[in-house]
């Protein structure tokens, strides 16, 4: 009997307060997913914004990528009148200006054999107007020739490298040329090298310059020996 009227007890507890029907939890549960979705909205949010921004980056790689394009280069430098040849050519890839008539790696076979009509230096991209009859010496300028001795001309000078020319005195004891160059106690003259040759079984490397008509004229009466080169800062290139 005890245990019966508890049970009755029980009931009419639940009876009296609503609120703890079983009924009443499945709304309690709703509440709890529900804050779990509102907590979520900014996760999926900053989702959202890390695949936009991937993508993003995606899409600029691949436009950066595409408009490169492989072309041909120079492994060293070449002089005007070379005859170009395979040893001196080499694959770049690079992104170039539509208006550079830069010329396609696939056309190396056609462009062995051709004669260079500049003189370019190491690295330099290889363009149509490059190649063909000499182009220099422009107008107004003129190219002279300098034969130069270990220690009057720096080994890193190069076809196309900018210089200036300065006149050497002779030692003490020998005789003096006469520079024909204005007032100067060390006359000198910019110009641009066009080639750089070292004669076989001969101890002198021979430069050849490209410089204003009339300076060249003044550089070309220098006695050999007489003249040494200084590169200046970077090169020009």
């Amino acid at each position: 009997m005890s245990t019966t009227n508890d049970t009755q007890t029980d009931n009419d507890r639940t009876a009296d307060t609503p609120w703890l029907s079983s009924k009443r939890k499945p709304a309690t549960f709703s509440r709890l997913r529900g804050v779990g979705r509102r907590r979520s909205i900014p996760h999926l949010a900053l989702g959202g914004l890390l695949v936009v921004a991937c993508a993003a980056g995606f899409v600029l790689i691949s436009v950066s990528a595409g408009d490169r394009r492989p072309v041909l280069a120079l492994v060293r430098a070449v002089p005007v009148g070379h005859v170009v040849t395979a040893q001196d050519l080499r694959q770049a890839s690079v992104a170039v200006d539509p208006d550079v008539a830069t010329l396609d790696a696939s056309q190396a076979n056609t462009v062995v054999g051709k004669t260079m009509a500049t003189s370019l230096a190491a690295g330099s991209l290889l363009t149509r107007d490059s190649l063909g009859a000499p182009v220099i010496p422009v107008a107004g300028q003129a190219i002279a020739s300098l034969s130069l001795k270990s220690g009057q001309v720096p080994p890193e000078v190069s076809a196309g490298t900018r210089v200036t020319v300065v006149f050497v005195p002779n030692p003490a004891g020998a005789a003096v040329a006469s520079p024909p160059a204005p007032d100067s106690s060390a006359p000198s003259w910019p110009a641009t090298v066009v080639s750089v040759t070292s004669p076989p079984n001969e101890q002198v490397t021979v430069v050849s310059v490209q410089l204003a008509e009339a300076v060249a004229r003044q550089v070309a009466a220098v006695p050999a020996g007489q003249v040494s080169l200084v590169m200046l800062a970077g090169g020009g290139r």
